[in-house]
């Protein structure tokens, strides 16, 4: 289970890439988008997201990818 799900986060941000012109007309577009580029710049970002996410569950390095938001995020550090 531990290799499964980013193989299937990996394949399904390929096919949101490839797909995303029938999920951006599914979701619809929203003001904020407009703002990155339309519905279909949102998709992109997304799939290269999962992608990556997927690789770093995969290889065990998601703490390293997620470091940056622990410094954003207050209560996320881990005391001394």
């Amino acid at each position: 289970m531990n290799v499964l799900l980013p193989i299937l986060g990996i394949a399904a941000s390929f096919v949101l890439l490839y797909k995303r012109q029938y999920v951006g007309d599914m979701i619809g577009e929203a003001d904020w988008m407009l703002k990155v580029g339309g519905v279909y710049n949102v998709m992109i970002i997304v799939a290269v997201l999962i992608f990556f996410w997927s690789i770093a569950t995969l290889t065990g390095t998601s703490n390293i990818l997620f470091l940056p938001l622990t410094w954003l995020i207050p209560g996320a550090r881990q005391g001394n």
